[in-house]
């Protein structure tokens, strides 16, 4: 190095000129330059270090706020897919011999939230008639309002105000799903739809075949005199200030021998029926059966209820209290829109009584003609015979969503 220092001052033009400085006089000038080089090779160092921090601050923010984006745009959707909305309704007139009217007879709005993958909500209210009130004649009815739990995919359990597990159209009773302007009378007598109760259930798929659902909750409450005196459908409760002395157990099983055929038989068992008035135990037993060949569906039920003789005293022939129904149906058309229809009923309020005459039988006969899958408009005849006379026609149109 020093070497090399004394040739650069010899032969530079500059050190000639100049007074040229000696080798230590050099040697610090050197050593103040590579100081200088030091602290600025520090200062670049730092200062892309800085830079880089403030890289990983600006990264860190922005995947910051891309998280909070998705969780607020995830949490937004899933509350509006967790909420379910829906509904039902159905304007009928009736021109028989008790009468021509026309009728809003139910608007029925389902609420419903998913709170997980396993909970669910549901409920459904209800306003018939159109009006309610003190001398009207509607009513505003909370026919469902019940929690849903998966345990599994085969299984569930489910805890509050819900439809009981018997008939055909209990559960299922869109105007849309079944024929005629008016839901049939077996299953409004007798059965009698709609029909729900406060309890806890649970239901299970054993198979591809079979399963069964099984309902604990609040009875019914017949009066115990009077013209209405033990009537099935009297007693209905609807979960409003229901007593409940005495509660039933519900039991439906369901088997499915193809994809053709179904059968369902339910039976229900309570031990006083009067809540404790008078020690009236009844049961019932249902049977339905659903079957479908292309176009062409059959439906049929029978219904039975059987009370102990302490009835007898009071009003025997409602000891036992029936009913049955078959309808065959066809639909055809572009998309099915049209289906026709006929349906022979029997039911027999006061069946206790062999020698009774107040067993009503009835024939519909009429068409359906959907819209759309959901939206249907509706034109039925019916006779009557035995105990009531109501002969005439109906018009509907309903709709669910």
């Amino acid at each position: 190095m020093k070497k090399l220092l004394i040739a650069l001052a010899l032969t530079s033009p500059v050190l000639h000129a100049e007074e040229a400085p000696n080798l230590e006089q050099m040697w610090q000038i050197i050593q103040q330059q590579q100081a200088e080089i030091a602290a600025l090779k520090a200062e670049i160092a730092e200062n892309k270090k800085s830079v880089e921090q403030q890289n990983d601050i600006s990264n860190q923010q922005a995947d910051a706020i891309d998280t909070i984006a998705e969780r607020v745009e995830s949490s937004s959707d899933s509350k509006q897919s967790k909420y379910k909305f829906g509904g039902y309704g159905e304007l009928h007139y009736n021109n028989t011999d008790k009468g021509n009217n026309i009728d809003l007879h139910r608007f029925v709005l389902f609420n419903g939230y998913q709170f997980n993958d396993k909970t669910s909500f549901y409920s459904e209210f209800e306003v018939e008639h159109a009006l309610s009130g003190d001398g009207k004649p509607g009513e505003v009815e909370i026919e469902q309002a019940f929690i849903e739990h998966r345990i599994s995919d085969s299984s569930k359990f489910v805890a509050g105000v819900t439809l009981l597990p018997v008939g055909i159209l209990n559960e299922t009773h869109e105007p849309d799903t079944f024929y005629g302007v008016e839901r049939n009378n077996v299953e409004k007598n007798i059965i009698p739809a709609t029909w729900w109760s406060a309890g806890l259930g649970f239901s299970q798929e054993v198979n591809s075949q079979f399963g069964y659902d099984l309902f604990i909750g609040d009875g019914l409450n017949v009066p115990v005199d009077g013209s209405s005196a033990f009537l099935i459908r009297s007693g209905r409760q609807k979960v409003a200030e229901a007593k409940a002395n005495d509660g039933a157990v519900t039991l439906r099983v369901r088997y499915n021998p193809n994809n053709n055929l179904q059968i369902n038989a339910s039976y229900q068992y309570q031990q006083d029926i009067t809540q404790g008035q008078l020690g009236v135990d009844a049961s019932l037993f249902e049977v339905n059966a659903r079957y479908q060949q292309g176009p062409f569906t059959l439906k049929a039920l029978f219904a039975n209820w059987s009370l102990n003789d302490k009835v007898t005293d009071i009003f025997a022939s409602r000891e036992k209290q029936k009913g049955y129904f078959i309808e065959p149906s066809y639909r055809f058309g572009n998309d099915n829109q049209f289906g026709l229809f006929t349906r022979y009923s029997y039911w027999d309020n006061n069946a206790g009584d062999d020698n009774s005459s107040d067993a009503v039988k009835q024939t519909d006969f009429g068409m359906n003609y959907w819209l759309s899958p959901t939206v249907v408009f509706k034109a039925d005849y019916q006779n009557q015979s035995g105990a009531s006379d109501d002969d005439g026609f109906n018009l509907g149109v309903g709709y669910s969503f």
